[in-house]
Parts: C-alpha cells; sequence; structure tokens
C-alpha cells in the first residue's frame, strides 16, 4: 500500500467532503493509522472548520501538515506522517 515518497507522492488520499465536524478528524486519525511513518496523507474536506481543526490535531499529534490549499469551498490538506 504504502509508496515511496521521497519524491513527494501522495501515499493515500482522504475525501471527506461532505462531513461534518468531528467527522473529517475522526476519518483522518483512521487513513493515517493505516499508512507508515513519514508517507503523505492528502485530505480533502467541505468542512470550513477543518481549517483550523486538521492544523491542530496534526501539530498535537506530532504529524507534519506540509500544505494547505483553501479553494473558498473545498480545502485540500497534505499531511506527512511522524
Amino acid at each position: 500500500m504504502s509508496e515511496d515518497t521521497r519524491d513527494g507522492t501522495v501515499t493515500q488520499t482522504l475525501d471527506a467532503s461532505g462531513l461534518a465536524c468531528p467527522m473529517p478528524i475522526v476519518r483522518t486519525r483512521q487513513a493515517i493509522d493505516k499508512i507508515a511513518s513519514g508517507d503523505l496523507l492528502e485530505v480533502i474536506s467541505t468542512d470550513r472548520g477543518s481549517l483550523r481543526d486538521i492544523p491542530a490535531w496534526a501539530e498535537s499529534t506530532g504529524h507534519t501538515l506540509l500544505e494547505v490549499d483553501d479553494a473558498g469551498d473545498r480545502f485540500t490538506f497534505l499531511i506527512q506522517k511522524g
């Protein structure tokens, strides 16, 4: 399941579109538990609360938030598992 992420390849994409708080975080935690340390998880959400929740969650759990893309009604996060 895990790909080489040295070149920035996303290991897994989680589409949490349409889910309200706290489900994007719940699903993100479940997805990150299934990948190896150092792998990249891309999370897509439509819940505006994700803009504060996912960065806070990543910091508190030792994962690295590499990128946040705010497209207005769709938010994409790139997280590297710690």
